[in-house]
């Protein structure tokens, strides 16, 4: 099975990567049992019959849970109804797919799969995750990198980039950015409630 492993320099964050070619659904399922318990901060993204193995940097996690936690306290606020899934691993074998997202919510009812997943983007993957998202048909994915959210709404013919998110289209992305302050989680998130509520109270 050819092997291609990444190692970032010692001054980025300590992701490293690892894919692999030719693994079939059952190696990575056997994959998933072996190490999904175990190593809770491993990520595997499984795309037809390629697998990417993943660690995530503390600066990874303190991201997905300040992320995590601001959009909860906006569907809180605006009494939004949802199940939050976190980081629980999706896979559909038809699709020959699966994959952990950082965070992901079912919105209105619990579903087989998320209707909202949101990737926490610090160095390039090796897998295209999207084109994973695709097939499991997620409607909405967000990716955080570089200090903003890109939002990506699933069409038939595939994921458009757009400004403002369909689920959500009250929710100001460029505020939800403002307060992803991982240093200052507590303040952060107690700031963006005050702020949805001034807001909400402008609204005619």
């Amino acid at each position: 099975m050819p092997l291609q492993l990444l190692t970032q320099p010692h001054d980025s964050p300590t992701e490293q990567r690892v894919l692999l070619h030719g693994v079939d659904w059952h190696q990575y399922e056997a994959l998933l049992n072996v190490l999904g318990d175990n190593f809770p901060t491993l990520r595997l993204s499984y795309l037809e019959a390629t697998l990417e193995i993943m660690t995530n940097s503390p600066e990874h996690e303190a991201l997905k849970k300040m992320i995590g936690m601001l959009v909860e306290a906006y569907l809180q606020e605006t009494r939004t109804w949802f199940h939050a899934g976190g980081s629980t691993t999706f896979r559909q074998a038809a699709k020959r797919r699966g994959l952990e997202p950082d965070e992901c919510y079912c919105l209105g009812s619990k579903k087989e799969f998320p209707d909202l997943a949101i990737e926490v983007v610090i160095t390039s993957g090796l897998v295209n995750k999207l084109e994973i998202y695709q097939g499991l048909e997620v409607p909405e994915v967000w990716q955080w990198q570089d200090h903003q959210f890109s939002i990506y709404h699933l069409r038939p013919t595939g994921y458009e980039l757009i400004v403002t998110s369909e689920l959500l289209p009250d929710l100001d992305m460029a505020l939800l950015a403002r307060y992803v302050q991982p240093d200052d989680q507590f303040n952060a998130v107690m700031d963006f409630r005050e702020a949805i509520r001034q807001a909400e109270h402008r609204s005619p």
